[in-house]
């Protein structure tokens, strides 16, 4: 620890991606990262990620409150249809 070793380079790399998000919705005012985006298809690729791990039960509950915080959208597809009829 005294000389920087990373011991969680997981938990390192989720956060750097997490972070990339803050940003990305920052500027573009939502989280749904496409990942047709070429500019930013690797964090397109993370946030489709995460759906399928919290779809699965398999996201920890620290990261899910993280994603809440920022105004995730879990079920992008039901929040689609949702817009369109309301």
């Amino acid at each position: 620890n005294s000389i920087g070793f990373i011991w969680d380079t997981l938990e390192i790399v989720w956060n750097k991606y997490f972070e990339e998000l803050c940003a990305f919705k920052a500027q573009n005012g939502h989280c749904n990262v496409s990942t047709h985006d070429k500019q930013n298809k690797s964090l397109g690729e993370w946030v489709k990620n995460q759906r399928v791990l919290y779809r699965n039960d398999a996201l920890n509950s620290d990261r899910i409150l993280q994603l809440n915080s920022i105004g995730f959208i879990w079920d992008e597809y039901n929040e689609l249809w949702k817009d369109e009829f309301d």
